[in-house]
């Protein structure tokens, strides 16, 4: 039994529909690319950041993909690292999604940075006692692990589309890099260097992300934030959002829908991904209720402001509603029937955590760290009150344009989809 790669054919059925989603992409990419104009133009002018509030919209989308990232890095651990056969079809999913992720929240902060020309300082200057530098340190070991593994995970389906006429068989040729030999001895070197590449993956997947959490847990001067279950519940957000992502996309574009083994392969994921949700959500209920119970102004009062503040709909929308109540009952109503509500469901998780990620990021700057400063200055850049302006949702809708024509394209020219031959 062997892994084949087949190229995805979308049924006759959605292409008349796709002049107008690629019209609406471009669209999209026009209006976003307005945004990106006005950031490198003014800077931060045009954001809505405060002085007691300088993170934003574009650090929760970061700190939301990197949790995909991480997730679904792990899940294809899962295949490569554990041997579990049933999810042996999207390894080579999950390792692109994770790379695309990985990309995706590195540009999103990447805009947030104040001099964005300077990155590369964060190599050469870093602080080793500095859990950012650390950060970055660990995202660019990960970032070269993830190129690696996907081009062995690949390789000897390259060579095969490497005979295919056109632009897929050209591309295809390069990127074998002349590694041409599919033998079986070949083949197993492959397999090993997955399961070993794996193998030092995790615990870097797990130390990069749990360090995110890190990053907030450890800010003393900041009680909401400075809690021990933080990075254990990033790690757990990760699994959870990641495997939604891929349940997601598996249910959703994923060739030959119509068959038994892809409602398999959506239910043995959406099962993977629910159970996680559940843990995700049983650590939520221990940090708000141990909060609410000890009641500290200087902690509990940002979880207030989260539950009827300004903005309570960010979490009983996204967090309670879409993030829980809808997919869990989705999960339980479908019972495994239909892999479209399985992925509605999975796509709801997915909405669900970015608010939840606004939900990390913004409250832990709305409490004064001295009692009264809120009304001894009153100044708009001194507020402490938090909505994102045009421009940062313009850059939103550019970065989100972007990736969804990277991921198009790598799902249309690499062999990211695989089934089992006998």
């Amino acid at each position: 039994m062997r892994i084949q790669a087949i190229k995805p054919q979308f049924p006759q059925r959605v292409r008349p529909w796709f002049a107008l989603l690629a019209a609406i992409w471009v669209v999209a990419l026009a209006a976003g690319a307005v945004g990106v104009y006005l950031r490198m133009a003014t800077g931060h002018e045009a954001a809505n950041y405060t002085s007691s509030i300088p993170w934003g919209l574009w650090v929760a989308l970061y700190v939301n993909f990197i949790s995909v990232s991480a997730g679904t890095f792990l899940i294809s651990a899962l295949v490569y690292v554990f041997g579990m056969e049933s999810l042996a079809r999207v390894g080579k999913l999950a390792l692109f999604t994770a790379l695309l992720s990985l990309l995706t929240a590195l540009i999103f902060i990447w805009f947030d940075i104040g001099h964005m020309q300077r990155f590369w300082m964060l190599y050469t200057r870093g602080n080793p006692m500095s859990m950012m530098a650390w950060m970055v340190w660990l995202y660019t070991a990960y970032f070269v692990l993830l190129v690696v593994e996907l081009w062995f995970a690949i390789r000897a389906d390259l060579v095969e589309w490497a005979r295919r006429p056109g632009f897929v068989g050209w591309l295809a040729a390069r990127l074998t890099l002349g590694r041409t030999d599919v033998s079986a001895a070949a083949l197993a070197t492959d397999h090993n260097v997955l399961r070993v590449l794996g193998a030092f993956g995790v615990p870097l997947a797990v130390a990069f992300h749990g360090g995110v959490g890190a990053l907030f847990g450890v800010v003393g001067a900041r009680p909401f934030w400075n809690a021990p279950l933080y990075p254990v519940m990033f790690i757990v957000a990760a699994l959870v959002s990641g495997g939604a992502l891929l349940t997601a996309v598996v249910a959703f574009f994923w060739p030959r829908r119509d068959t038994a083994e892809h409602r398999d392969l959506v239910n043995t994921l959406a099962m993977i991904t629910l159970g996680l949700l559940a843990i995700y959500l049983i650590l939520l209920w221990a940090e708000y209720s141990i909060t609410f119970y000890a009641d500290i102004p200087a902690s509990a009062k940002p979880l207030y402001q989260v539950l009827g503040g300004p903005y309570p709909w960010v979490f009983w929308v996204f967090t309670v509603a879409l993030g829980g109540v809808l997919p869990i009952a989705l999960f339980f109503l479908n019972a495994g029937r239909s892999t479209f509500l399985a992925g509605l469901a999975s796509a709801a998780i997915v909405l669900g955590f970015i608010g939840n990620r606004l939900n990390v990021v913004i409250p832990g700057f709305i409490q004064p760290q001295l009692e009264g400063l809120d009304t001894a200055f009153i100044e708009s850049r001194l507020g402490y009150s938090y909505f994102p302006s045009p421009m940062e949702w313009l850059v939103v809708v550019f970065v989100a344009a972007l990736s969804v024509g990277l991921f198009y394209a790598g799902y249309r020219l690499l062999p990211l989809v695989t089934e089992k031959e006998a």
